[in-house]
C-alpha cells in the first residue's frame, strides 16, 4: 500500500529541483554556508554516481554484446547507432549556427583584451590511439570511456566466440550485471537529495547576476536546445518509435532532471538506461547503445559550439565565411567522438573548434564564467538524444527480426 502513495521518482526530482532554486534564492549571498554544508552532500551524491559509471558501462556493454547473441547483429546495431549519433550531432551544429546567425546582431560587444584560457586539445589521430589501452586495468582506473567501451566490446566478442566456455562466463557476467543494477537502484533513490543540495548551492553562489551580460547568448543556446528536442527528437520518436514527444519526455524526466543538475552524461547513465527501458527500449540494445552515446553523442555540446563560436567571433569582430562554418560543423562532429561525458567536457571541444577556424582560444574566457549554465542544458540534450537512439535502434532491430521470422 505504501508504494501506491509514494511519489514517482521523476516528480520527486522535479520537486527537489524547484525547492533547490527557491532555497538558493532565499540563501543568495550566503554561498559560504551552502558551499560548506550543502555542496558536500551533492558531491557525495555525484561521487556515488561516478562510482557506478565504470561497472555499469563495462558490464552493460559486455552483457549487451552477449545478449545480441551474434557478431553480425553486433555489427548491425553498431553501425546503425554510429550513423544515427553522427547525423543528429551534425544537425545540432547546424541548428546552433543558424540560431546564432539569426541573433548575432543582438550579441553584446564585450571587452576582449587580456583574456586567458588554457585548454588541452588533441588531434584526431591522438584520439584514435588513445582508444586502445596499454593494459586492461588502465581504462577502469581512469574511467576513460572510449578505451573502457573498447575493452568491454572485446570481452563481449571473446565470450561470443568461445563456445561452451564463453557461455559459462556469459552467465556469470549476467549475474554480476544484475547485482550492479540493484546497486544502481539504491544510488538512484538518493537523486532528489543530491539535486536539491546541488541546485541550492548553484543558485546561492551565482545568483541571477551571473547571466546579466551574457544572457542573450545563453538564451539563444537554450532556444536552440529546445528546438532540437521538439523538431529532431520529436520527429525521431514519432517516426521510429511510434511515440508522442510528450510521452517520451515524461518518461525521460527523471534522467533529464538529473542530467540538468549534475551536468554529466556518464553520471546520469544509470538513470538514462532505466528510463529508456521503461519507455520500451530493448534492454540488450540500450545497454549497448547508451554507454556508447554517453561518450560519442554530443548534440547539446554541438549546439553549444555552434552558438558560442559565432558569439566569440562576433566579440572579436571576426566574420566567419561559409567554408569556416562548414569546418565548425565537421570539427564538432569529429570532436564529439573523443570528448568524455563529464562536466566541462564541452569547453575542451570548443577549444578544438575555435582552433580549426583560427579564432583565439582565449575567447573561451568570455563564456567560461557561465559555462556551467550552458553545460546543464547541453548535458540534458545529450542524454535525451541517447535515449532516442536506443528506442530507434530497438525498433529497427525488432523489424529486422520480424522480417527474418517471416522468411523462415
Amino acid at each position: 500500500m505504501e508504494n501506491k502513495h509514494r511519489l514517482n521518482l521523476g516528480l520527486q526530482i522535479l520537486i527537489a529541483l524547484v525547492l533547490g532554486i527557491v532555497a538558493g534564492i532565499l540563501l543568495q549571498g550566503k554561498g559560504e554556508f551552502t558551499s560548506t554544508f550543502l555542496q558536500p552532500v551533492g558531491t557525495i551524491y555525484i561521487n556515488l554516481l561516478k562510482f557506478m559509471v565504470v561497472p555499469v558501462v563495462l558490464f552493460s556493454i559486455i552483457e549487451g554484446t552477449i545478449s545480441l547473441g551474434d557478431i553480425r547483429r553486433v555489427g548491425s546495431i553498431g553501425w546503425k547507432t554510429f550513423v544515427y549519433y553522427m547525423s543528429t550531432t551534425a544537425v545540432a551544429v547546424i541548428i546552433g549556427i543558424a540560431f546564432a546567425t539569426l541573433f548575432q546582431g543582438f550579441f553584446p560587444v564585450l571587452q576582449t583584451s587580456g583574456l586567458t584560457y588554457e585548454a588541452k586539445t588533441a588531434n584526431f589521430m591522438e584520439v584514435i590511439v588513445a582508444m586502445f589501452p596499454k593494459n586492461i586495468l588502465e581504462p577502469l582506473l581512469k574511467a576513460d570511456m572510449l578505451p573502457l567501451i573498447l575493452t568491454a566490446l572485446l570481452i563481449g566478442l571473446g565470450i561470443l566466440l568461445s563456445g561452451d566456455a564463453g557461455q559459462r562466463v556469459g552467465e556469470s557476467v549476467k549475474d554480476i550485471y544484475a547485482v550492479i543494477m540493484k546497486m544502481m537502484e539504491l544510488v538512484i533513490r538518493l537523486t532528489p537529495i543530491g539535486v536539491f543540495c546541488l541546485m541550492t548551492n548553484v543558485v546561492a553562489v551565482n545568483g541571477a547576476s551571473i547571466v546579466s551580460s551574457l544572457g542573450i547568448v545563453l538564451g539563444v543556446a537554450y532556444l536552440a536546445y529546445i528546438t532540437h528536442i521538439v523538431v529532431v527528437y520529436g520527429f525521431s520518436v514519432h517516426l521510429f518509435s511510434k511515440m508522442g514527444l510528450l510521452t517520451f519526455l515524461r518518461g525521460m524526466a527523471p534522467a533529464m532532471t538529473t542530467a540538468f543538475t549534475t551536468s554529466s552524461s556518464n553520471a546520469t547513465l544509470p538513470l538514462t538506461i532505466r528510463c529508456s527501458n521503461e519507455l520500451g527500449a530493448d534492454p540488450s540494445i540500450s545497454s549497448f547503445v547508451l554507454p556508447l552515446g554517453a561518450t560519442i553523442n554530443m548534440d547539446g555540446t554541438a549546439i553549444y559550439m555552434g552558438v558560442t563560436s559565432l558569439f566569440i567571433a562576433s566579440c572579436y569582430g571576426v566574420h566567419l565565411s561559409v567554408a569556416q562554418l562548414v569546418s565548425i560543423v565537421l570539427t564538432a562532429v569529429l570532436a564529439s567522438i573523443g570528448t568524455a561525458g563529464v562536466a566541462g567536457g564541452g569547453m575542451i571541444m570548443l577549444a578544438m573548434v575555435l582552433t580549426s577556424v583560427n579564432l583565439p582560444v582565449e575567447g573561451i574566457a568570455l563564456i567560461a564564467g557561465i559555462d556551467r549554465l550552458f553545460d546543464m542544458g547541453r548535458t540534458t540534450l545529450n542524454i535525451t538524444g541517447d535515449a532516442t537512439a536506443a528506442l530507434a535502434v530497438s525498433n529497427w532491430d525488432r523489424k529486422a527480426g520480424a522480417k527474418k521470422s517471416q522468411k523462415k
